[in-house]
């Protein structure tokens, strides 16, 4: 399983909190990257976040103002689906590994 994330720097607490809890998903096998913000300008992404299942469904998570989840949504439209793996690959390769990523 492959997990990247793109935070603003300098990271919020629950950042900091996210990066120091994910040592048992590493541990278990989880690859997960980090990618600065001003880094993902120019990569075409999906508004929200999502989850990407076998490049033929994601699951788009819709959050408030305040962080609490709203809403989730399945989407299997082939269009879509294609654009979300593209944005993923392209985040992937310029993501930091875990292990290398610097808290700011």
């Amino acid at each position: 399983m492959q997990r990247a994330r793109i935070v603003s720097e300098p990271v919020t607490e629950y950042i900091r909190y996210e990066h120091h809890v994910s040592f048992p998903n590493i541990a278990a096998g989880e690859l997960i990257r980090w990618l600065p913000r001003r880094l993902a300008a120019d990569i075409p992404l999906p508004g929200t976040d999502f989850w990407m299942f076998d490049e033929e469904s994601v699951l788009f998570t819709y959050f408030s103002g305040t962080g609490e989840v709203v809403d989730r949504e399945w989407c299997r439209d082939h269009d879509v689906v294609a654009m979300a793996a593209v944005a993923f690959r392209e985040v992937w390769r310029r993501a930091t590994p875990h292990e290398d990523y610097k808290l700011t």
